[in-house]
């Protein structure tokens, strides 16, 4: 093993032993087919202020006191750097990287290196504090410190370099951050800076960006897309919950929020309207209004039919409404109740008929009261007239009796 901070500022000497320079920097190819990126080329600093890059076969040993090459300097044809090459200390050393195993931000305090055969890898990453006393030069100090303290590495194919002056770069084919978990996502997003995390969110696809961005608290969303075009911003809030949206787009400048408005799909942009237009701490202000619903004379396979067509977009398919023509609220069945039904039998035949419901106008505290006494994973909100418009998730009913940091530990049953 070697490290790459213990390689910086060597001397670099062509073949007649004449000192070419100083190593600067070493530049890292990624291939598909390999998880860790391998050495091609070294940067030697010349006394005269040039930078060249040397091509890692014409080095004849890295790991020595004084770095030697195969050839006269007037010989060596540089190398060309490819824009997926990653440049070790300018691009990683003492940058931000995800640990996608922990699920965390590190700093990158040192790189160890695995020599097989004739090449060089990039084998783990030291986040420890004796990698960032090596990386300040102290070595007798890292080697006390390594003495006390374990080890804390973590392999290369395990982390995520994040966005910054250059473009993000990834070291395998798809990106790792995608397959996280939307919460994980908002975690790391916590232990960024505001301009960190906007960057970050840039690197994801809508639809995660859209997850995660469920998972924070909403004036923490508006910082997030602050700096998002938009269109994008349109797009996220289209893939996020109708009550969500409006949530982020009351955080955000009123002339904003209506240009978004504007650029989101009509179905999408009506739904959030319509939330807006109530009290934000009222159930017409935090009900979502993507539910299930089927009508009187629905049979028992006609229900779980209509389910597997319609259901993919809806906030909770837990419980599924009975509603008439007018949307007036009947009934109310669980999945479960579903299930167990004879394929035949109507849905008046096993629904319940007594529901708890709150109003558009109740308190958010009058949604989280009666979840609380009815343990229910949504509540359905009716107008004066009983027609159904949205449910209250218990989540969003218990948003602001329990902190965020439990409410997130709640069973998502209405996933």
């Amino acid at each position: 093993m070697a490290y790459v901070s213990e390689l910086l500022g060597r001397a670099v000497a062509d073949v007649d032993g004449n000192r070419v320079g100083r190593l600067e920097d070493l530049v890292a190819a990624m291939h598909v087919e390999l998880p860790h990126p391998v050495l091609v080329a070294i940067a030697v600093k010349r006394s005269r202020g040039g930078v060249t890059l040397v091509p890692f076969p014409d080095v004849a040993v890295l790991v020595a006191p004084a770095v030697p090459l195969t050839k006269r300097w007037a010989d060596i044809e540089p190398y060309q750097a490819a824009d997926s090459d990653l440049f070790l200390v300018r691009d990683v050393l003492d940058k931000q990287i995800i640990d996608t195993n922990g699920v965390r931000v590190v700093r990158v305090n040192d790189l160890e290196l695995l020599r097989v055969n004739s090449h060089f890898y990039v084998a783990n990453v030291d986040v420890s504090a004796a990698g960032l006393m090596r990386r300040l030069g102290l070595r007798g100090m890292a080697k006390q410190v390594g003495r006390r303290a374990p080890a804390a590495t973590i392999s290369w194919h395990e982390v995520e370099l994040l966005p910054g002056e250059q473009p993000i770069r990834l070291r395998v084919p798809g990106n790792i951050v995608n397959e996280l978990h939307p919460a994980d996502l908002a975690e790391i997003i916590s232990d960024l800076t505001r301009a960190e995390g906007g960057k970050f969110l840039e690197s994801l696809d809508v639809e995660t960006v859209a997850e995660t961005l469920e998972e924070v608290e909403p004036d923490f969303q508006a910082s997030l897309v602050e700096s998002m075009s938009d269109e994008r911003v349109a797009d996220v809030l289209e893939a996020m919950s109708p009550d969500a949206a409006a949530d982020l787009l009351a955080e955000l400048p009123e002339e904003r929020s209506a240009d978004i408005l504007n650029l989101m799909e009509k179905d999408e942009a009506d739904d959030v309207r319509k939330l807006l237009a109530y009290p934000e701490d009222s159930a017409g202000g935090i009900m979502n209004t993507e539910f299930v619903a089927v009508g009187p004379d629905t049979t028992a396979e006609q229900a779980i039919e209509f389910l597997r067509q319609t259901a993919r977009d809806a906030e909770t398919i837990y419980y599924i409404y009975v509603t008439d023509e007018t949307d007036k609220l009947l009934g109310v069945f669980s999945l479960r109740e579903l299930v167990l039904a004879e394929p035949d039998t109507l849905v008046t035949q096993f629904m319940h008929r007594r529901i708890v419901t709150v109003s558009l106008t109740d308190s958010q505290d009058d949604a989280a009261q009666a979840v609380s006494k009815y343990n229910l994973v949504a509540v359905p909100v009716v107008d004066d007239e009983r027609r159904l418009h949205g449910i209250v998730t218990a989540d969003d009913a218990l948003d602001k009796i329990i902190p965020t940091a439990w409410k997130k530990k709640l069973p998502r049953l209405y996933h």
